[in-house]
């Protein structure tokens, strides 16, 4: 029995995947990396932190910019770029209001840092739909490992084996289905062919695509 839905944030309740490409071909231009949006997707779901790791290594780059300034820098561009550009994804309220009605307790499990997390519930007025608010930039690891989704499963005092999550990319789907999860997937329109979404429950093209017979036969798997 779902008694708790739990959303991941980027590429899910706002557009901002593209705004994250954006900043992060902006920032690694200065470091004389030239940051393709296919290979940004490569990283999508895992934190800041990680995600300049995981680039660093693989580009060796050569600077005077500690990884925390690099961070500091992608995270500062795209808090700016959301604040301006940032628009919700297609069915964000809908999808709220609709477990909101069922008196479902709603939760967030982001890898986005929660100063930027705060600004998007704040930019989309969305904040009060949410009970519990979880960033795995307080976790020993990101998702795909799923601490971020058992933190605030526990925060909302539910068993995670009663939660259903929503997600967007492969790695926040994997975190969740480990937390061990009843998942919808919801890919980008590029991504919705990609295979391994076959790992999800469901899969929707987006938000609005969710329905009350979806609800029930999650709801008695």
């Amino acid at each position: 029995m779902i008694d708790a839905v739990i959303f991941d944030m980027d590429g899910l309740l706002i557009d901002s995947e593209p705004l994250w490409d954006v900043s992060m071909q902006e920032v690694f231009a200065t470091l004389g990396i030239d940051m393709s949006s296919e290979l940004a997707a490569q990283t999508r779901g895992l934190r800041t932190r990680e995600v300049v790791n995981y680039w660093q290594n693989y580009f060796k780059w050569d600077s005077a910019k500690s990884t925390d300034d690099v961070c500091e820098e992608i995270i500062n561009t795209v808090t700016d770029k959301i604040v301006s550009e940032g628009s919700a994804m297609e069915g964000l309220h809908y999808i709220l209001d609709f477990f909101r009605a069922k008196d479902l307790k709603l939760g967030l499990a982001s890898s986005s840092p929660k100063n930027l997390i705060d600004c998007v519930l704040s930019h989309l007025d969305i904040k009060s739909y949410f009970q519990q608010v979880y960033s795995a930039e307080f976790e020993p690891y990101g998702k795909p490992h799923p601490a971020v989704y058992l933190s605030c499963a526990k925060a909302l005092k539910t068993n995670p084996v009663h939660c259903l999550a929503f997600e967007d990319s492969i790695n926040g789907m994997v975190a969740a289905k480990a937390a061990r999860m009843k998942v919808v997937a919801v890919p980008e329109a590029h991504n919705q062919q990609d295979k391994r979404y076959a790992l999800a429950d469901l899969k929707l093209p987006s938000l609005l695509h969710f329905t009350e017979q979806h609800f029930e036969k999650l709801n008695n798997w």
